[in-house]
């Protein structure tokens, strides 16, 4: 069992630091948060945070605040996944930040099973939604 342990924590590191360079494509200023949706060893979808398509490529207002139409990285992927012929239900998500309240309700919704991030949002609402839902969370320590 301990074998089977650590190939998966091998697996989610992997997964992970490959979500860290997704995370690059954001052109969001303040945070790029980038996030992998991956099923039976096979990545499904992915996703950063930035602006809807045909939208500018800018994340942020004059004031340096985050514009509100800007989408999360685990939003993206969800969507884009919707759009394929890939079902998300019982996948594992990749995601560099734990999830806000908004994605944790599209993370239940989208029959998402495991929840792996690394940074820690400012809020816990959504890791507590998840928890309720009884969704498998987990927190990697990355070396960066």
């Amino acid at each position: 069992m301990k074998k089977n342990e650590d190939k998966q924590t091998q697996l989610d590191e992997r997964y992970m630091r490959m979500a860290f360079i997704w995370a690059e494509n954001s052109y969001c200023k303040r945070r790029k948060v980038g996030a992998l949706l991956v099923k039976e060893k096979m990545i499904i979808s992915d996703g950063y945070n930035g602006t809807p398509s045909g939208f500018e490529n800018v994340c942020e207002d004059e004031q340096d605040t985050t514009k509100p139409y800007v989408l999360h990285a685990e939003a993206n992927a969800i969507t884009k996944v919707a759009r394929s012929n890939n079902s998300s239900e019982g996948a594992t998500l990749y995601v560099t930040s734990s999830p806000c309240i908004e994605c944790a309700k599209l993370i239940i919704q989208a029959g998402i099973k495991r929840v792996v991030y690394a940074d820690v949002y400012r809020l816990s609402d959504g890791v507590d939604l998840l928890k309720r839902a009884e969704i498998d969370l987990v927190a990697v320590e990355m070396g960066k």
